[in-house]
């Protein structure tokens, strides 16, 4: 099925395009160095592919862009505003969201329950708005029950929502939390490798759902080990290594790089 459409988001594009712009990204934790000087910038639609060996320092620059990490120093900036010191609720705020390499549903909670609390600015969360707005609080969890179950179909799970996420797979799992952000209609998803443990047919419906995102001018920041799905998916690769850039290109030709290779041959070594 088609995917369901957008919101527009209150914060419009700057001028330059770049919706997210992390700026000499540095981490340190203690006497170690996670990220050493990163800078990478995502453009208004596009799908950019992030690359690495393990400990590179790929998820720790995901934490740093959500903003569940602060920085030691470096900027990061979304939608032409610096964020450097929001919290990762801020940022959910201006279009920014993002998955986890192992999803994190309320595992007793239904199907259908964990999508409703990816739902921002719900009036009912306010305990005075329930008695002096009663009926807009209905209409407007009216109107959230509706999206869920429009974004459950997206994800092809709209015939386990009375389910409790306890019982979905781990693919199922990465699904769920996808429609989970969609709720806050994000201009931007941080996608932490989505092939992580996947089957082939749930992998071929996610990389599916992602494209069509895109295609609808969601940006995309993947992070993924498996090279085919960003050969299909991304037309520039950022790698890195050490936290700090390595290449910057097609997938063919970051895949072909020397440096890229000995990263990887030296890692597994």
């Amino acid at each position: 099925m088609p995917s369901p459409a957008l919101q527009a988001s209150s914060n419009p594009t700057p001028p330059d395009g770049a919706v997210i712009d992390a700026r000499e990204l540095v981490k340190q934790f203690g006497g170690n160095t996670a990220v050493a000087g990163m800078s990478l910038r995502l453009a208004a639609g596009e799908m950019l592919g992030l690359i690495g060996p393990n400990g590179a320092g790929k998820t720790t620059l995901f934490n740093l862009i959500a903003g569940s990490l602060r920085p030691t120093s470096g900027e990061i900036w979304i939608g032409g505003l610096d964020v450097s010191q929001e919290s990762p609720e801020q940022r959910i705020g201006r279009g920014v969201g993002r998955t986890f390499q192992t999803p994190r549903p309320f595992l007793e909670m239904t199907v259908l329950e964990n999508v409703l609390a990816g739902a921002q600015a719900q009036d009912g969360e306010r305990l005075f708005a329930n008695f002096l707005r009663f009926g807009h609080v209905r209409q407007q969890e009216k109107l959230a029950i509706e999206k869920a179950r429009t974004l459950l179909e997206f994800v092809t799970l709209s015939g386990l929502e009375s389910e409790p996420a306890k019982v979905l797979s781990g693919g199922q799992r990465k699904l769920l939390e996808l429609a989970r952000i969609l709720m806050a209609d994000p201009r931007a998803i941080l996608l932490d490798e989505p092939a992580a443990g996947v089957n082939p047919a749930l992998l071929e419906t996610i990389m599916k759902r992602v494209m069509d995102l895109n295609m609808q001018g969601t940006s995309i920041l993947l992070i993924e080990h498996n090279m085919d799905m960003v050969s299909r998916l991304c037309s520039r690769v950022v790698a890195m290594a050490l936290g700090k850039p390595l290449a910057e290109g097609t997938p063919a030709d970051v895949a072909s790089n020397a440096k890229v290779i000995e990263a990887y041959l030296g890692a597994a070594a």
